[in-house]
């Protein structure tokens, strides 16, 4: 652990409390996603629950969710849930992947992509990996930031940000 950075010790910090309080889900899904799959689709109220719960924690929002996300956007992001009835084929998305992408966390990153690569690390994103990290899985890193603000969604939270973000990137590889 002495030889991790500041960003590296920050990262597992970060990665040990949604170990120990937001990971249930992460748990529940590549498991059992069938479970909490049939209130997905059969109940708007789970759905909402389950979903808004994500946006909450996940976010760059100090603790008001409004203040980055407005009710009628989770209210479109529910309903792309809700109408196609893909909450359950969402959950299962963790059953079918998660063991393949814990592999790449815990230091196997498998067959190196080679194509040029951006990479924008936005503060409460839950997996903040290092340039060291990253590197390992894609040698041809061209662009690496680490915006200020942003979180998991952060095309939502942080539209004009994340628009800049893909523009430097693509700027570089023209």
């Amino acid at each position: 652990m002495d030889d991790l950075t500041g960003a590296e010790r920050a990262a597992l910090a970060t990665l040990r409390e949604a170990d120990e309080w937001g990971s249930g889900y992460s748990a529940q899904q590549p498991t059992r996603p069938q479970t909490v799959g049939y209130g997905l689709v059969d109940s708007p109220a789970a759905l909402c629950a389950w979903i808004v719960e994500k946006f909450w924690s996940w976010t760059d929002s100090g603790g008001d969710l409004h203040r980055v996300i407005t009710r009628d956007e989770l209210l479109d992001n529910l309903m792309l849930y809700w109408l196609p009835g893909t909450g359950a084929s969402s959950a299962r998305l963790y059953w079918e992947s998660l063991r393949q992408v814990n592999e790449w966390i815990s230091g196997s990153a498998g067959a190196p992509v080679t194509v040029s690569t951006g990479c924008s690390v936005f503060p409460k994103e839950l997996q903040r990996p290092s340039w060291r990290w990253a590197e390992r899985r894609f040698p041809n890193i061209r662009y690496w930031n680490e915006p200020g603000k942003g979180g998991h969604f952060a095309a939502l939270e942080q539209p004009a940000l994340f628009v800049d973000e893909v523009r430097s990137f693509f700027r570089l590889v023209r």
